[in-house]
């Protein structure tokens, strides 16, 4: 897993690139978050959808809700970028809609807007 630093309008992003999943439970998750702060000083993670486990998008295991209490709990931010639109599940799609709604957990397309998202 590699980080790389993003600075934009004065805030940071550590943008997590992988060629395995690396968020797999709530405790990979957070090792993320404080690889984040520590290396880039940052608790705004910028993530692909490819890079965590399919089990965070099927929310009756429960999989989603821990990870993102963690990083609620740590002080994190996640933008999580990638295409969504394969999924049926309306409690996901409600779920994703109201998530993008706040300010601390956000779905989106692109990596770009994943960005925009966290340093706005």
């Amino acid at each position: 897993m590699n980080i790389e630093k993003v600075e934009k309008n004065h805030e940071v992003c550590a943008i997590i690139y992988s060629e395995e999943i690396v968020i797999t439970d709530p405790q990979s998750a957070l090792d993320i978050l404080m690889r984040a702060k520590y290396e880039v000083g940052t608790k705004n993670i910028v993530i692909d959808k490819k890079l965590i486990a399919e089990d965070f998008f099927i929310l009756r295991t429960g999989l989603a809700g821990e990870i993102l209490q963690k990083y609620i709990n740590y002080g994190g931010r996640i933008a999580i970028y990638g295409d969504y639109s394969h999924y049926t599940s309306k409690p996901l799609k409600d779920f994703i809609y109201e998530s993008n709604k706040g300010k601390d957990v956000f779905f989106v397309s692109t990596q770009k807007e994943a960005i925009e998202m966290l340093t706005r």
